[in-house]
């Protein structure tokens, strides 16, 4: 029997999914995107879980990107599929109701970079490289890297990389800004989850209008991005978690927040 492309483990309140093509480095094939989209879309709804950590399966690849063997039997249509559900699978993570989290555990180049851009926050292991190299195939990043990389790491560095196609180890990458932070492989995991369970502490409703303000507000101006952040504190003023946040800081004990 086949092994799913995307396996999922529960710990708490958090989804793991693992692109599980380690034979092929993870590399991205329609089968696999399909595989991710159903496991993201389903999870936006689910009640019990509040972040999700995107990670690769095995020890040496996050995602080596797009899967290149099937990409040379595509025909031009195919392969114009295959980049706009890639992009719109990352831009549907990107903007989806919950917090995810990008476990680069080894190698993420091309579409696993761009994947990992598309993540609200990035914990790599001292063993990930990264880099935006389809120039060096004669194409450009086309799931959302001329986009995402530049609003990350800034203009100059971003048309550097794409530029070159050069490949970053992980410290250069947390020194750029490319990743929230750099732990040995075997706490890369764990770390997540402690970043996860922080999160899981705050209200669920904050957090989502939180990361919509962020999101939104930044592609404006200051003044329409300054609304966009009062429309989302109005939506928390009535919920049933702000009181108990007020409640819980009066009587100096945990808040208990239920989404409400």
């Amino acid at each position: 029997m086949d092994q799913p492309l995307v396996l999922e483990e529960r710990s708490g309140q958090t989804s793991i999914l693992r692109l599980n093509r380690p034979e092929v480095m993870n590399s991205l094939n329609f089968g696999m995107l399909r595989a991710l989209a159903d496991k993201v879309e389903a999870l936006q709804w689910d009640q019990d879980v509040r972040v999700i950590v995107i990670t690769g399966a095995g020890e040496k690849s996050f995602c080596a990107g797009a899967d290149l063997k099937e990409r040379a039997t595509l025909p031009e249509d195919q392969v114009r599929k295959f980049i706009f559900t890639l992009r719109e699978l990352f831009t549907f993570i990107e903007y989806m109701n919950k917090p995810v989290i990008g476990a680069v555990n080894g190698i993420a180049l091309g579409g696993g970079t761009e994947l990992a851009l598309a993540c609200d926050i990035r914990i790599a292991s001292e063993n990930a490289t990264m880099g935006l190299t389809e120039t060096r195939l004669a194409i450009i990043p086309g799931g959302g890297g001329t986009q995402r990389l530049p609003r990350i790491v800034g203009r100059a560095k971003a048309k550097e990389l794409i530029f070159t196609g050069r490949r970053i180890d992980a410290r250069e990458a947390l020194s750029i800004g490319l990743v929230n932070k750099v732990v040995p492989a075997e706490h890369l995991i764990e770390e997540c989850l402690e970043m996860a369970g922080m999160i899981c502490e705050a209200g669920p409703i904050a957090i989502t209008q939180a990361k919509y303000a962020i999101n939104h507000g930044l592609e404006v101006d200051l003044r329409t991005g300054l609304a966009i952040e009062s429309n989302a504190y109005w939506v928390t003023i009535p919920t049933e978690d702000r009181i108990e946040g007020l409640t819980a800081f009066r009587e100096k004990r945990k808040p208990v927040y239920k989404g409400k």
